[in-house]
């Protein structure tokens, strides 16, 4: 089961004033970044990459097991 309390965030600034979201689980050590949408709230944004997140960290322990 995914356990959100273990998934890390990070928000970098890049350099040409962009916004990058990067999600990590340490365990199964996936990863997935997105550049951000300056016209989007980031909230929803967070929202919609979390979930994505989570239904691949699922994939990766169905096929673990």
């Amino acid at each position: 089961m995914v356990d959100r309390e273990k998934i890390q965030i990070d928000l970098a600034k890049l350099l040409n004033g962009g916004r990058l979201l990067r999600l990590t689980e340490p365990q199964s050590g996936l990863v997935l970044e997105k550049k951000l949408a300056p016209a989007d709230a980031v909230v929803r944004q967070k929202e919609k990459l979390l979930r994505a997140f989570e239904a691949a960290l699922a994939r990766v322990e169905l096929n673990a097991a």
